[in-house]
C-alpha cells in the first residue's frame, strides 16, 4: 500500500501549481527541457516516418485520425512511465539497470557504425501486414492504432530511461517528454534534414546516452557522486559545441581535399 502511495504522491506533484511554477522558473530547468527535445528528436526523427508507413494502407482520411489517437496513446504512456518511473528510479538496482541498458544502446551504437564502415544501405521501411494479429483481433483500423501504440511504447523507453538520467523533476521529465513527443511528430523532417547537414549530431545523440549512462551510475549509493543539473548542463553544452566544431572541420577537410583533386 506505500508503494502505491508513493507512486499516488508522485502523479499528485502534476497538479502542485507551486512545483510547477518553481521548475519552470528555474533557466537551468529550461534548459534540460531543452536538451530533452533535442535528443529525443535526434533519437526518433526516423520513428514518425515508420509510423507514418505503418498507415499507409489506410484511406487518406483515416490516416491522420490513426496517427491522431497514436499521438494521444504516447502521452498517455508518458504520463504513467514518468509517474511510475520516478519512484522505481529511487530503487538502487533499477537505476543500474537503467543506466546499463543506456551504455549499451550507446556502445550497440558505435560497434554496429564500425562494422557498417562505408555501407549506408538503408533498409525499407516496412508497412503493416494485412494479415497479423493485430489486424485480425482488432479490425483494420483499430488494428493498426494498436500496433502504432505498441511501437510508440518502444520508441519511447530509451527516451525516457535517458530522460530520468537528465533530471528528477516531475514538471522536466514531463514537460520535455510531451514536446519530444510533439516534435517527433510534428517536426520529424526537421530533424532528418538537420541529422543530414549535420551528421556528427546522431553520434552526439549516443555520446550524449553514454554520459546520461555515467551520471545515473555515479549517484547509485554505492559512490554517491551527485552532478548538479547546472554542470551537467554545461557539459551538454559543451557536447553540442564540439559537435558543431568537428562538423566544421570536417567541411573543410572535405573542400581541402576536392580541391587538391
Amino acid at each position: 500500500m506505500s508503494v502505491l502511495n508513493h507512486i499516488l504522491d508522485t502523479y499528485a506533484l502534476f497538479f502542485d501549481w507551486d512545483h510547477w511554477a518553481q521548475v519552470l522558473t528555474d533557466p537551468v530547468s529550461w534548459g534540460l527541457i531543452g536538451t530533452l527535445i533535442i535528443l529525443e528528436g535526434l533519437l526518433s526523427a526516423d520513428n514518425a516516418l515508420v509510423l507514418a508507413v505503418m498507415v499507409k494502407h489506410l484511406p487518406p482520411e483515416k490516416r491522420k485520425k490513426a496517427l491522431f489517437y497514436g499521438l494521444l496513446g504516447a502521452y498517455f504512456f508518458r504520463f504513467l512511465a514518468i509517474g511510475i518511473g520516478v519512484y522505481l528510479i529511487k530503487f538502487w538496482l533499477i537505476k543500474a539497470l537503467g543506466a546499463a541498458y543506456l551504455a549499451w544502446l550507446s556502445i550497440k551504437y558505435f560497434i554496429d557504425k564500425r562494422k557498417a564502415g562505408a555501407d549506408d544501405e538503408e533498409e525499407d521501411a516496412k508497412g503493416m501486414n494485412p494479415g497479423g494479429l493485430l489486424i485480425r483481433l482488432f479490425g483494420t483500423f483499430w488494428g493498426t492504432i494498436a500496433a502504432v501504440e505498441l511501437m510508440d511504447i518502444a520508441f519511447s523507453v530509451d527516451s525516457v530511461l535517458a530522460a530520468f538520467g537528465v533530471s528528477d523533476q516531475i514538471w522536466v521529465l514531463f514537460v520535455g517528454g510531451v514536446l519530444g513527443v510533439l516534435m517527433m511528430r510534428g517536426v520529424a523532417g526537421v530533424f532528418l534534414t538537420l541529422i543530414d547537414r549535420v551528421p556528427e549530431l546522431e553520434t552526439t545523440a549516443y555520446i550524449l546516452i553514454l554520459i546520461i549512462a555515467a551520471k545515473m551510475l555515479l549517484s547509485l549509493p554505492a559512490i554517491g557522486f551527485e552532478l548538479e543539473s547546472l554542470h551537467f548542463f554545461i557539459i551538454l553544452l559543451v557536447t553540442f559545441a564540439a559537435t558543431f566544431i568537428i562538423h566544421f572541420m570536417n567541411k573543410k577537410k572535405e573542400s581541402s581535399n576536392e580541391n587538391h583533386l
